[in-house]
């Protein structure tokens, strides 16, 4: 039985089950909207607790804001999730969740969401909203578009991004879209092609575009964006803000290596990859990598000269 935006559906409706709604929002995925600290941490605002404050409160504003993308992208997405060996067991797919509570809390989520965050900022409201309307975007239409999938969900990493840099009122480095929009096309191909080789020869069923995909081709793009996001990161450490007065930050380069090269055996080797927001935590030598490079980072934005 076919699934809408709008939530009709003649099944007979379960019974609500809080757990179900939870699991439905991924809270696991909300792991995605740290990109908004990214702004605090390479504007030297990581001491300042009244900055530190707004970058937790548009974090927690995006979450809610993806919550109620999520929801919808479900609920549109039904049929084709029952057709996919891992997603049939989400609460709207497998039938546990109603397709019209599930509408009714998106858009209660996206009505609060938006007020507060142009309370937060003015600035930071547009960035929301615009984020909001690429995503309802991306689940109407952009998902079934060759590329232009990857990059709306790059669009929504850079969103998040700049968010954060508006809602603390900073100025938006150039090397902050840089390498947010390369690392984002990183992951996002990464995981179509887990996508085409999980599903096989029923990927075009599941959604279309992936038809047009083939495993050398994503294997082609992933290697060029990898090779991309290296030199664009590397260029950072010795142009960027970090680097007007000392090349320390160079000393970070390598765990950015190691954690692309990282990345790159899990897409080859293993099928975590096409969950990027688990991998890190399912992979101890990523987590690590990952510990460490934070801690250099603010080791030589911080304490360095």
């Amino acid at each position: 039985m076919q699934h809408s935006l709008t939530g009709a559906d003649t099944r007979a409706q379960p019974a609500f089950a809080p757990t179900d709604l939870l699991r439905a929002v991924r809270p696991k995925q909300w792991v995605k909207n740290a990109f908004v600290f990214a702004a605090l941490v390479f504007s030297d605002s990581l001491t300042h607790p009244g900055l530190i404050a707004r970058s937790v409160a548009a974090f927690l504003l995006f979450c809610l804001l993806t919550s109620g993308i999520y929801l919808l992208n479900d609920v549109a997405d039904a049929e084709a999730d029952r057709k996919h060996p891992l997603k049939r067991r989400r609460p709207i797919a497998s039938g546990k969740l109603s397709s019209r509570l599930a509408v009714a809390v998106a858009i209660a989520a996206f009505a609060v969401g938006l007020s507060l965050s142009v309370v937060l900022a003015w600035q930071f409201g547009l960035v929301a909203a615009g984020y909001v309307a690429l995503m309802l975007a991306y689940t109407v239409i952009l998902k079934h578009l060759v590329l232009i999938d990857v990059f709306a969900i790059a669009g929504g990493f850079v969103l998040r991004a700049a968010g954060g840099a508006y809602a603390i009122h900073v100025s938006i480095s150039p090397w902050l879209y840089l390498c947010t929009i390369l690392i984002s096309l990183f992951l996002g191909f990464g995981k179509r092609r887990h996508e085409l080789l999980l599903l096989e020869g029923e990927a075009g069923g599941h959604r279309r575009n992936l038809d047009e995909y083939t495993g050398p081709l994503l294997d082609d793009m992933i290697n060029i964006v990898a090779g991309a996001t290296i030199i664009a990161y590397s260029l950072y450490t010795f142009f960027g803000p970090a680097g007007r007065h000392s090349h320390l930050m160079m000393v970070t380069i390598p765990f950015v290596l190691y954690g692309i090269f990282r990345y790159l055996l899990l897409i080859h080797r293993t099928d975590i990859a096409g969950t990027p927001e688990e991998a890190v935590w399912r992979d101890p030598a990523l987590l690590v990598d990952v510990v460490l490079w934070v801690t250099a980072a603010a080791a030589v934005l911080y304490l360095g000269p």
